[in-house]
């Protein structure tokens, strides 16, 4: 009965014993902060420009390339044979201009390669628009080149956020920047649907035709 009791009395107090150690590690240890949410935004790093070795053989590479998507374009005949040529001009191109943004960013050349994608694809949309004749080919061209300029609207877009981001522009300036950039697109995108617009009236005559321009100026403000 004693050695019962003698054990009993052990257990609770080693029971004791590991209840305080629980409760001083628990009101001793600090608790970590909670991480937030949503990581502080913080520049960008510039891009690291590669080797001109590296370069080099990558602008072989796309030299090949383009050579070898030429040659494909000599079995096709009239304006299909027009439209491959301008889609391989415009891949190499688009090529380039990214490979020398990568080979030297500077804002010139990141701008460019920005570009150059609206570039290339409006001469692929103007030489589709040989397929039409008459008011139809010109809309075509009109809605081209209001593609065109809808992209290099984003674009410009794109590179006034890229210069915040990259601590470009003071942060003072930022949203003013970024601001300025987003309206000149809506103007420069209002302005092309607009003249689109304005060129399918001359599919008209007459009062029908003054009434499609009034209605084109009334909608874009003009």
């Amino acid at each position: 009965m004693k050695t019962k009791l003698l054990i009993a009395a052990i257990t609770a107090a080693f029971s004791m014993s590991a209840f305080a150690q629980t409760t001083t590690t628990t009101t001793t240890t600090p608790a970590k902060p909670m991480a937030p949410a949503v990581k502080p935004m913080s520049p960008s790093p510039a891009p690291m420009a590669m080797t001109d070795a590296d370069y080099k053989a990558q602008k072989k590479q796309i030299d090949d390339t383009y050579k070898a998507a030429k040659d494909r374009c000599k079995t096709l005949s009239a304006n299909a044979k027009d439209i491959c040529k301008a889609e391989v001009d415009g891949e190499k191109n688009i090529a380039e201009a990214d490979l020398k943004a990568k080979h030297k960013p500077t804002e010139k050349n990141v701008a460019d390669a920005k570009i150059a994608k609206a570039n290339a694809q409006y001469k692929v949309d103007k030489e589709k628009c040989d397929d039409s004749k008459g008011n139809d080919k010109d809309v075509c061209v009109k809605e081209a080149k209001a593609k065109e300029t809808k992209s290099k609207a984003d674009a410009k877009v794109a590179m006034a956020q890229d210069k915040v981001m990259t601590g470009t522009t003071p942060a003072g300036k930022a949203p003013e920047k970024v601001a300025d950039a987003k309206r000149n697109a809506i103007d420069d995108k209002k302005d092309a649907e607009y003249k689109v617009a304005k060129e399918k009236c001359d599919a008209l005559s007459g009062q029908p035709k003054d009434n499609c321009v009034a209605q084109a100026k009334l909608k874009f403000g003009k």
